[in-house]
């Protein structure tokens, strides 16, 4: 009975885990299909209109002055340009902000900071009282850790002329890309989602989201849809989907490229994603009801379901990482272990994920051995992942409230040029907080061990390299974030590995 139960569940999980696969090479096909229909602006602003610049901040102080005077660097008229500093620090970076408002308002900018004392709502709740006061009819978003390019925008603000326009995305780029191992990691999983799935999905006429920062949204949108709601720790995807169920369109400019830092040490890109899944599965449970319901058509319906679903192949990924049982059985039908095993995970899993971000590295023009050298790397890393993010969708589905973690930020900037903080990041006062759930990956990490050597022993060469990737993401994952703050942390993030590229 209990073989029977464990054959159902593993291949059910089997089964999930390969239509997300499935769904991986199709948004490759469709990016493809689609990838000459950019879109131009309808026509050009005879008089440009006014905007206004928010920039919402907690406790920033290592990246805050670097954010507020880029923005004043903008190319747009001064008198065209409102900046409000949603400022709800409780630290130094409080003071700091008033002295450069101070600066930049003496020398005729728009400019004002905005404090609350209490943070209701977090980051959508400084957004939604920021744009009840807003003057410009468009309303430009950035985070903290950006640095927007002069040009911004001018390159994309025509394309407001069309009424029908509510919000246009620009893509993120990455100040600090080569600073560590991890930083190339995320770097690519984040162009595989801006590049691949964001063009794909705006090109082929499906429904894609803003990525809290780093675009333009029309400001009659925003209200039109509700405004900016703090039920969801995803308020950027939430609003997203109500806004364009209710008719409005969105454009993505992959070629407006934004750069900003990205984390710098384990615990914090564990926070984050945690945060991103977790919000992403309170805005299903929100969202994905109202999309079925509505009439839009069934190919939107799918992509989003698809969308809004797709942090649950961290649970499925969980789930399977405790399924897999070294079996003595194997050992005389190792074509059991192909067909139950490696077939499906890895020609609709672990191979969609090698085709996917093989296209990424080719429309990054990177050499073609870089997806033999980092491709294996992501897949260990989102093995990884996928106990701090199953967590965070179980959290989601019970409606267990946590707060918004915010991202500690460093001003760290690409290894080998100038930043506040490069090389001494693991000093400063913000931290991510740590938790025990490193020594469960830590123990996963050390049963996939037995794993690797069962299969040696029994010659089950196909699964090998399987276990290998678990016993690689899951300790990658434990020891890094245990030893974030260590002398062996800090040597090994201070560029002492080989340069093996992605530095750009």
């Amino acid at each position: 009975m209990l073989g029977i139960l464990w054959f159902i569940s593993y291949a059910l999980v089997v089964m999930g885990l390969s239509a997300y696969g499935l769904h991986r090479f199709w948004m490759v096909y469709t990016y493809y299909k689609h990838k000459g229909n950019s879109f131009k602006p309808l026509s050009r602003f005879k008089k440009l209109p006014l905007v206004t610049v928010q920039l919402p901040v907690f406790n920033e102080l290592y990246v805050v002055e670097r954010l507020i005077r880029s923005v004043a660097e903008l190319d747009y008229p001064k008198e065209l340009m409102e900046i409000q500093v949603l400022d709800d620090s409780t630290d130094e970076t409080r003071e700091l902000v008033a002295a450069v408002v101070g600066e930049l308002k003496s020398k005729g900018f728009d400019i004002e900071q905005h404090h609350r004392k209490e943070r209701t709502g977090f980051k959508a709740g400084a957004l939604q009282a920021g744009l009840v006061k807003a003057k410009g009819e468009y309303i430009l978003i950035f985070d903290a850790d950006f640095v927007p390019p002069r040009g911004l925008i001018r390159e994309t603000i025509d394309h407001f002329t069309d009424p029908g326009i509510g919000m246009i995305q620009t893509r993120w780029g990455h100040l600090n890309r080569g600073m560590n191992f991890l930083t190339r990691v995320q770097a690519l999983l984040l162009d595989g989602h801006l590049l691949i799935e964001q063009t794909a999905r705006n090109r082929s006429g499906r429904f894609f989201n803003f990525n809290g920062t780093a675009g333009i949204w029309r400001k009659r949108c925003i209200e039109e849809a509700g405004g900016w709601q703090h039920d969801t720790l995803t308020e950027d995807l939430d609003l997203s989907y109500r806004a364009q169920i209710r008719g409005w369109r969105f454009v993505f400019v992959p070629d407006v490229v934004t750069p900003a830092e990205l984390p710098l040490e384990m615990n914090a890109f564990k926070a984050q994603q945690h945060r991103w899944a977790k919000g992403a599965i309170q805005t299903c449970k929100k969202i994905l009801p109202r999309v079925w319901k509505s009439e839009l058509p069934l190919k939107i319906k799918l992509e989003a379901t698809f969308h809004l679903t797709s942090n649950f192949a961290y649970l499925l990924l969980a789930m399977l990482a405790l399924l897999i049982q070294p079996n003595p059985d194997y050992a005389g039908f190792q074509w059991k272990s192909i067909l139950l095993i490696d077939v499906p995970i890895f020609m609709l899993a672990s191979f969609s994920i090698f085709v996917f971000y093989g296209v990424v590295l080719r429309e990054l023009k990177y050499p073609w051995y870089k997806v033999l050298l980092y491709v294996p790397m992501l897949i260990a890393t989102g093995i990884g992942l996928c106990l701090n993010n199953a967590k965070a969708v179980l959290e989601a589905l019970f409606n267990h409230e946590t707060e918004f973690a915010r991202t500690p930020k460093y001003g760290a900037c690409q290894a080998g040029t100038s930043g506040t903080l490069a090389g001494v990041w693991w000093k400063q006062k913000y931290q991510a907080a740590r938790s025990l759930l490193p020594w469960l990956e830590l123990g996963m990490a050390g049963y996939y061990a037995y794993f690797v050597w069962f299969a040696w022993k029994q010659e089950l060469w196909v699964s090998l390299p399987f276990f290998v990737l678990f016993v690689m993401g899951f300790g990658f994952a434990g020891l890094f974030s245990l030893c974030q703050r260590s002398f062996f942390s800090a040597w090994l993030n201070r560029d002492r590995l080989p340069r093996v590229g992605l530095e750009t």
